[in-house]
């Protein structure tokens, strides 16, 4: 007796210093000394304009343990004119308007979880605004496209109940979508209104290396929605190399998301083609705008060629998109 209790003992010693041993060994993300995962709220108007920042959302998410969220304005119902190769996958007529309009909200929904969990964004909020059609007019959109003062006051509630340290946009040139003019300035004159600790806001551009002409840092000109864009840019390498014999880069992940908006075909052509992810500060008055926005993209830089792939843990019942 005895014996056969010695022997439970020493399996029971074993067993535990054996989980020690795995649990050290058990990557995590690492982080800078002394520093703080970053929060970040991306506000865009589509599902799938996510797709301009993705390597760095997922660089944030993976190797900085950083969270990152997002808040999607409109339900995306107007892109029914390229949903044609999806139409034999959800077995539905996308580019028929009325049936596409009917069905695309619902279907972009579950296209963006899917694209969110390849990057690794922890919370998805939807204000479900009308995706009305495509025009370049900002005014058009916010006064005849959304309901006239719900907008600002709900992305206003979500940043500031966030604690966010970046806001993640796409950069408003002059010849961007509307729509995505509008969510951007609203981000923006969203967290120029806070009184508390505020976040940096950063517009987006997607960058191919080899084009003759790069893009412009000019936004677009309005009276009514000024903006002013601090100088530095800052940069996010799609095509860092990693893993075994350095096979491997960021591209493969942008690939993998763009591929989850299989209702958006055209959106795969520019996306893909793209090696680099821009982005330049629009000024809101938060304290250390620079500095903050260097610290940020110097750990991203750092840790880039050293990605911490390891997924997290499924969650047991993940709570359903929240809406207004």
């Amino acid at each position: 007796m005895n014996n056969l209790s010695a022997k439970s003992s020493l399996t029971l010693i074993l067993v535990l210093l054996l989980s020690t041993l795995a649990l050290a060994q058990t990557p995590t993300a690492p982080q800078s000394q002394g520093s703080v995962p970053p929060r970040v709220l991306i506000v865009v108007a589509h599902p799938d304009d996510e797709s301009c920042f993705a390597a760095t959302v997922y660089e944030i998410t993976h190797n900085l343990g950083g969270t990152v969220d997002q808040l999607v304005i409109t339900n995306g119902e107007g892109g029914y004119r390229y949903s044609l190769l999806a139409e034999g996958i959800y077995g539905v007529a996308l580019t028929d308007e009325a049936i596409g309009r009917a069905a695309l909200p619902e279907i972009r929904k579950r296209e963006l979880l899917e694209a969110g969990h390849i990057l690794g964004i922890a919370n998805h909020f939807f204000l479900d605004e009308r995706d009305v059609r495509y025009t370049q007019d900002i005014d058009e959109v916010l006064t005849q496209h959304w309901r006239k003062g719900e907008v600002l006051p709900e992305v206003q509630r979500r940043i500031t109940s966030g604690g966010y340290d970046f806001v993640f946009t796409l950069f408003p040139s002059p010849q961007t979508h509307g729509g995505h003019k509008a969510a951007t300035l609203t981000a923006l004159t969203a967290v120029q209104q806070m009184t508390a600790s505020k976040p940096v806001v950063m517009g987006c551009q997607t960058v191919r290396t080899s084009a003759a002409q790069q893009p412009s840092w000019q936004g677009f000109q309005s009276a009514e929605h000024p903006f002013r864009v601090l100088p530095e840019v800052f940069t996010t390498d799609r095509t860092v190399k990693f893993g075994y014999r350095d096979a491997l880069d960021y591209q493969t992940i942008v690939n993998w998301e763009i591929a989850a908006h299989k209702s958006q075909g055209l959106l795969q052509r520019g996306i893909s083609a793209a090696d680099r992810e821009e982005f330049v500060i629009l000024e809101s008055g938060a304290e250390s705008e620079t500095a903050r926005a260097d610290r940020l993209f110097h750990a991203l830089s750092e840790r880039a060629a050293h990605p911490n792939v390891r997924p997290a843990p499924p969650s047991i019942a993940a709570p359903p998109p929240e809406k207004r």
